[in-house]
């Protein structure tokens, strides 16, 4: 199972914004597609996979901000056999806690039932995804503007 990380996407660049993802779990994907949109000081970039496979799971949703080499999603890598997720690694929390008398163990709390999920509409000619900069993209949502209906006048009607 390969780990689709983080880019450092500029010499000085930290951490980056994670905007979109461009690929879903159980989709294939091979080296050079753009499977995700990342917002660095920059601007918006769009990152390209570096394994061949189908990607597995996201680690990481959108909008959340997360620094260079942090993984952002799995990828089952070609001539690997199905595996389950792997669990997340403890938290700090629980290495504190190996250290300190042990307690009785609390209830399991009952499971929330998951949220039905919507499908998304697929991506027709008139639906396509639109290129908007970070600069339009604050000004519009600072002013509480609905982009869908703005006419870019950027290259290829781009949002600039």
């Amino acid at each position: 199972m390969a780990e689709f990380r983080m880019p450092s996407l500029g010499a000085d660049m930290e951490a980056g914004t994670l905007i979109e993802w461009l690929k879903k779990p159980g989709e294939k994907v091979a080296r050079g597609d753009v499977i995700a949109v990342v917002e660095t000081q920059k601007g918006a970039i769009e990152v390209e996979c570096f394994d061949t496979g189908t990607l597995a799971e996201y680690l990481v949703e959108p909008g959340a901000r997360v620094p260079v080499g942090t993984p952002l999603a799995r990828i089952e890598t070609a001539g690997e056999a199905h595996e389950e997720p792997r669990p997340a690694p403890p938290k700090p929390e629980a290495a504190e806690s190996a250290t300190k008398p042990a307690q009785a163990p609390k209830p399991a709390a009952p499971k929330p039932e998951p949220e039905p999920q919507v499908p998304l509409p697929s991506p027709t000619p008139e639906r396509t995804r639109r290129r908007v900069s970070p600069a339009a993209r604050k000004i519009a949502r600072e002013r509480g503007i609905d982009l869908a209906g703005i006419e870019g006048s950027g290259p290829g009607g781009a949002v600039v």
